[in-house]
């Protein structure tokens, strides 16, 4: 039996070049990726709005859509409820949402922006697009478009 010392180079397994051919091969791991060179930029340049992925979603969809219920939220963004209560909670500590009644269903509630929370995701939104188009830089804009449409395909279903 070799001692550790008598054996040579070339039985011993190294790695020069590493083979990612496999994992590149696997949308996750490339959608993963992707996600996670944008999210990094992403929370570095929300964090003056203290804002976080989700807050910033949840935040968007009821300013484009004042009036939104929690459970629209939880069924487009895939979110559980419990989850969502404290994320709610959280915007309206920080005075960026108000409930109201629903002006149909006398059991739900609508969300509704405050001035503060438009005046926020107006600049939020504004950052949002700046990252994008940094991290687009290298797709053309047919590429993009395509890119979205594709993954949207993905995560609708079809």
């Amino acid at each position: 039996m070799p001692r550790p010392s008598d054996t040579t180079s070339a039985e011993v397994p190294m790695v020069d070049q590493v083979d990612t051919s496999y994992l590149e091969s696997l949308l996750g791991y490339n959608a993963r990726r992707a996600a996670l060179a944008v999210i990094e930029v992403f929370l570095e340049r929300m964090a003056v709005y203290r804002l976080r992925p989700v807050d910033f979603s949840v935040l968007s969809l009821i300013v484009h859509n004042p009036g939104i219920t929690s459970r629209q939220l939880c069924t487009t963004l895939g979110i559980l409820p419990p989850n969502l209560v404290s994320l709610v909670g959280n915007l309206e500590k920080r005075e960026l949402i108000e409930r109201k009644p629903h002006p149909r269903d006398g059991r739900a509630t609508g969300l509704h922006p405050t001035a503060a929370a438009l005046k926020l995701m107006r600049q939020a939104e504004r950052t949002a697009a700046e990252l994008e188009a940094e991290a687009a830089a290298g797709l053309t804009a047919a590429e993009q478009k395509t890119l979205l449409r594709l993954l949207r395909k993905l995560y609708q279903g079809g």
